[in-house]
Parts: C-alpha cells; structure tokens; sequence
C-alpha cells in the first residue's frame, strides 16, 4: 500500500510538472499577443463592481504598490487548476435579475448559484485564502465572440497572465483564448481599474 501511494504521488508530481512545462513551452511560443497583458492608464470601474466595493469596502481598498507577478510553479498550477474545476462544479450558473431580481450585481455565489463575474469572485476568494496575493488576482472584463460582455480572473504569474473561467474548467494562458480583452483591476490597487492595451476599449454595458 504504501509502496502504491508513493507511486501515485509520484505520478501526480510528473502530472503536475508535464503540465506546467506545457504552460511554459506555450509561454514561449510566438502568439499575436504577449503572454503578459499590456495594460493603459485607469478605466471606468464596472457599476457592478462599484456596488460590490460599497459593501466590501476592507477588499477593495488593498494597496500593493511594489508588487510582481506570482512565480510560476507546480503547486500554484495545481491550486489554480482545482480551484477553477471546483468553483465551476459547485456553483450552478443563474443570472443576476434571477437570483437577485437586479441586473449587474456582483457577490459571492454563497447560495450555490451566481453568474460570471460571481465565479471569479469565489475563485479570487478561495485563492487568496491559499496565499496568492490580491496584487495577482484581478477581476477582468472581457468581450465573446458574440459580442456579449463576459467577466474571469486573471491569475498574474512570471509565465504570463492566466485565465480562470467559469466556461471552461481549463486555465489557460489569455492569449490562448478567443476574447477581446476590455479591462481589469490594477494589480497596485483593488478598488482601481486599467484599460488593456489592444483590447477593444468600448464600455461593456453589460456582463452577463
């Protein structure tokens, strides 16, 4: 028995290492855009996340004036990884005028059900509870294909930006997915937001 556990544990290390050396080669690889987002100057703050600061004042008044990208490692892909797949099973997806008879309302999905931006906001949650910096956990707004207004998580690592979403229980690097990115908070200040450069710089009016 202990002879298989230690194989297992062995297997999921090799997992883990074969994975982020698939991140890493990614990283490296020639893409139209960066691994790292280019961001501009500050943005209009989504009203949805608006209304959430005025009731969680203490999160988004965090300054982090001298901080770097998260080192990119096994654990940290791991974390993320289960974390995303987690938070995308437990939570079951309800639109906000449905479970809260408003459009626009950005919360923890503490009653089971939330919409997009109620993902990234648990995800961004239970990471920070596991040690990662607010500074490299940054609500993000982006656009669909379609044209409707979406919200992840931007995980900021050494390897580049990754993408938490409630759409696919895959992180991926954010130049690996089909979006144009719009805005999202600044890594030196929660309550503040940044343009991406290269984005589609149009308000989104609505994040469903």
């Amino acid at each position: 028995m202990a002879s298989s556990m230690g194989w297992r544990r062995k297997a999921q290390g090799l997992g883990l290492a074969v994975a982020l050396t698939a991140f890493c080669v990614a990283a490296g690889s020639a893409y139209a855009a960066p691994v790292s987002m280019v961001v501009g100057g500050s943005t209009s703050q989504p009203i949805g996340h608006y209304d959430f600061c005025k009731i969680h004042v203490a999160e988004c008044s965090i300054r982090s004036p001298n901080n770097v990208p998260e080192h990119m490692s096994s654990k940290l892909l791991h974390d993320i990884s289960a974390v995303n797949l987690s938070v995308n099973k437990r939570v079951k997806p309800m639109s906000d005028m449905d479970n809260y008879g408003k459009d626009e309302w950005w919360a923890y999905p503490d009653n089971g059900f939330g919409d997009c931006e109620d993902y990234a906001l648990e995800k961004r949650r239970e990471l920070s509870s596991l040690g990662v910096p607010v500074a490299n956990l940054l609500m993000t707004v982006v656009r669909k294909t379609d044209g409707e207004g979406h919200a992840v998580l931007t995980v900021r690592t050494d390897k580049g930006d990754f993408i938490l979403d409630n759409l696919t229980d895959k992180v991926r690097l954010w130049n690996q997915t089909s979006y144009r990115y719009l805005k999202r908070q600044a890594s030196d200040n929660t309550g503040h937001w940044v343009s991406i450069l290269g984005g589609d710089e149009q308000l989104v009016s609505s994040v469903k």
